[in-house]
């Protein structure tokens, strides 16, 4: 059993050997994409782990059933979806403001916002909560988390 033992570790300690420079480094240094992307911690904890079993379609789900969920709770509204959100963002009476609302900018990015916000609950989440069997490749994916992570770090700094 020792001699077994000690001729793994020989192998195991020599295995570098077989590597060239550039692979070692690689295997070394190589970030998980989520990191790659500055992916939101709080969508990491949530879809991390579907992600690297490729549960790609409903790791994206996850992603924006949360930002769904977050709006509900700083809106105080029951609705979901894409009605939430044009209620919610709207630049006239909005229940939560990204922007100051001080001028036509802030005014058209509260807008735009409120068209991504709601374009992504129609676009994204939508399919993945009626539909059966979506497939979704890891870049896809990770454009998917990419954007909610960009909707979440929104709302974290909404006015």
């Amino acid at each position: 059993m020792v001699k077994a033992y000690k001729h793994f570790e020989n192998i195991v300690r020599s295995a570098h050997k077989f590597l060239t420079f550039s692979e070692e480094e690689d295997t070394v240094n190589k970030l998980h994409p989520f990191e790659e992307r500055n992916i939101h911690p709080k969508l990491g904890e949530i879809t991390r782990k579907l992600f690297d079993d490729s549960h790609y379609a409903q790791a994206t789900f996850e992603a924006f059933k949360y930002i769904d969920k977050e709006v509900q709770k700083m809106s105080g509204l029951h609705e979901s979806g894409f009605k939430l959100m044009m209620k919610v963002f709207d630049d006239s009476s909005p229940f939560i403001k990204l922007t100051g609302l001080a001028n036509t900018s802030e005014i058209d990015e509260q807008t735009g916002y409120k068209h991504i916000f709601s374009g992504t609950a129609k676009a994204i989440r939508n399919p993945r909560g009626h539909e059966i069997a979506i497939r979704e490749t890891p870049d896809e994916c990770l454009d998917h988390i990419s954007l909610a992570s960009l909707l979440l770090r929104r709302l974290n700094d909404a006015k």
